[in-house]
């Protein structure tokens, strides 16, 4: 199958360069973080504007943990403000879930987690899922672990593994156009299953620096795509 792409239902996007970007600016790497987590609410908003359904964001990776324990300290607590946009996802009507584990977050960012799935539960306007402990790698054993249990001794099959990922209740489980900031090119394992077919960007830009601009320009080159889905 071959079609012509346009607006993507599903962008994901792997948050990249803050601590580069605190550097250049002879700044502390929490800095960047901040920057960051104002700059990436805005992207959603604009995303959302643009007629993309859902937008998942990466925000923490089961491999971020081996960073400093203050560098970990500043980041969660960040994810603890997460609930104060409660009342604009329920107002935009925003569901908001969570990819990745739970068991070794914080309880307080657990607390926060859970209270902002359970709030935007009903809607299904828009969608935003926040990657925290997540890695692909892990999503697939976790889905296995899922699998034996859903399935017992029923053999695996693509349809039965894909109910058991962190993704199996979303409209768009699989992201149409992955977008990577801060000059890197690779994926690093995330999304592992999901991304098979999707298109993928790779902007020069750190985090703080990608610009609403910078996004209607990589949404302008999707649309220019052809997807072959393998074909």
């Amino acid at each position: 199958m071959t079609t012509t792409a346009s607006i993507p239902n599903h962008v994901a996007i792997i948050l990249d360069g803050n601590r580069r970007w605190a550097k250049q600016h002879k700044m502390p790497p929490v800095e960047g973080y901040r920057r960051s987590y104002k700059n990436i609410v805005e992207i959603a908003r604009h995303l959302w504007s643009k007629g993309v359904s859902t937008v998942t964001i990466w925000g923490f990776s089961t491999e971020n943990w081996k960073r400093s324990p203050e560098e970990i300290s500043r980041l969660m607590e960040l994810f603890l403000s997460m609930d104060s946009y409660i009342k604009e996802f329920t107002k935009n009507k925003v569901r908001v879930t969570h990819l990745g584990r739970k068991d070794r977050l914080p309880k307080a960012v657990v607390d926060k987690i859970e209270k902002t799935e359970h709030a935007t539960a009903q809607f299904s306007k828009f969608y935003l899922n926040v990657a925290i402990d997540y890695g692909g790698h892990d999503e697939l054993v976790r889905a296995c672990n899922r699998h034996l249990k859903k399935y017992p001794g029923l053999e695996f099959t693509e349809e039965t593994l894909a109910s058991c990922l962190d993704t199996a209740n979303l409209p768009f489980p699989e992201p149409d156009l992955v977008i990577r900031t801060g000059g890197m090119r690779r994926l690093s394992g995330f999304m592992s299953w999901q991304i098979a077919y999707s298109e993928l960007t790779f902007v020069e830009d750190f985090l703080p620096d990608f610009s609403k601009k910078r996004v209607d320009e990589v949404l302008a080159d999707y649309s220019t795509r052809q997807r072959r889905f393998g074909t």
